[in-house]
C-alpha cells in the first residue's frame, strides 16, 4: 500500500476510535512511511524466494547461514510501527493509557442486544 493510503487508513482508524488530533500529524506522517517502507521490504522478501535463513560468505571465504537480511530489516520496521502505533493509541492497551476506557465496540443486534439486556436487566 502506498503512503498516502496508509495515511488516510491510519487517520480513519484514529477518527473512529476518537483520538485524532492535527498533533499527531507528523507521527501519522511517519508511521505511513514506515508502513509502505514494510511492505515494500516484505514484497522484495518474497520476491528472492521468502528464505528465512540464507547462505553468507564471509571475507575469509567460509559459507555460513545467516538470517536474511530483508527479514531483518522487515522485523525492524514492524517494531517501529508498533511504537507509533502504541504512541497513537491505536492498540488496545494504549488506547486505554491515553482514554482511559476500553475501545468501544460495534452495537450488537438481534439476539446478542437480547441477551446483553437479559442480563442487565
Amino acid at each position: 500500500m502506498t503512503k498516502s493510503k496508509w495515511k488516510t487508513l491510519i487517520i480513519v482508524q484514529m477518527t473512529a476510535l476518537g483520538v485524532q488530533k492535527d498533533a499527531y500529524d507528523s507521527a501519522v506522517e511517519t508511521l505511513a512511511g514506515i508502513l509502505e517502507q514494510r511492505d515494500k521490504t516484505f514484497r522484495e522478501f518474497q520476491k528472492f524466494g521468502g528464505a528465512s535463513v540464507i547462505q553468507y560468505t564471509n571475507k575469509g571465504g567460509s559459507t555460513n547461514m545467516t538470517k536474511n537480511p530483508l527479514l531483518v530489516l522487515w522485523d525492524d520496521l514492524n517494531k517501529s510501527a508498533l511504537a507509533y502505533w502504541r504512541e497513537l493509541g491505536l492498540t488496545p492497551s494504549s488506547y486505554k493509557k491515553m482514554t482511559g476506557d476500553a475501545p468501544k465496540n460495534e452495537k450488537h443486534g438481534g439476539l446478542a442486544a437480547a441477551l446483553m439486556s437479559i442480563e442487565s436487566g
